[in-house]
């Protein structure tokens, strides 16, 4: 049987619309955001290098967080496909960001290690970078500074 609507139902029906728009305004300023993430990625890869793809850089920033690692690791870690972290290993070696190392627990593996010449420059692009964010932030509350790492490590937790 199809329950008549009461006053508590319309505004729960109401809330549901009023959620729906909310969420559709995050949704957008989601879509701007990743839009602005890809191209601040292409120009802090070109900055540390010309021929650095985006990718290749995302590799680099894996290594330099968590040390040497394998090629495989990384790539599960980044949700690539093999070929394509084929592909971006040879490109960071041509370029002498990395090199490869015996893996010692397993000698027919091996560890991909940032050089420090790619360590220099990634902490250099990092540096300006993270002075940037600051800079721009610092201009907002510390209330809602805090909020908004509350809110980010809220949004984290349901996308895992």
């Amino acid at each position: 049987m199809i329950q008549p609507m009461t006053a508590d139902s319309d505004r729960l029906a109401g809330d549901s619309h009023v959620a729906d728009e909310a969420i559709a305004a995050i949704e957008q300023q989601f879509a701007v955001m990743f839009s602005r993430v890809k191209s601040t990625m292409r120009g802090r890869a070109s900055r540390v290098h010309p021929d650095l793809q985006p990718l290749a850089y995302n590799i680099l920033r894996t290594l330099l967080r968590g040390g040497p690692a394998r090629p495989g690791t990384i790539a599960e870690e980044l949700n690539i496909d093999k070929s394509m972290m084929s592909r971006q290993v040879r490109l960071l070696e041509d370029i002498g960001f990395i090199v490869r190392q015996p893996d010692e627990e397993d000698g027919r593996a091996a560890l991909l290690e940032a050089t420090p010449d790619a360590v220099a420059r990634m902490d250099a692009v990092a540096t300006v970078d993270r002075a940037t964010l600051y800079e721009s932030l610092r201009d907002w509350g510390v209330p809602d500074l805090k909020k908004l790492g509350e809110l980010l490590a809220r949004l984290n937790e349901i996308s895992e």
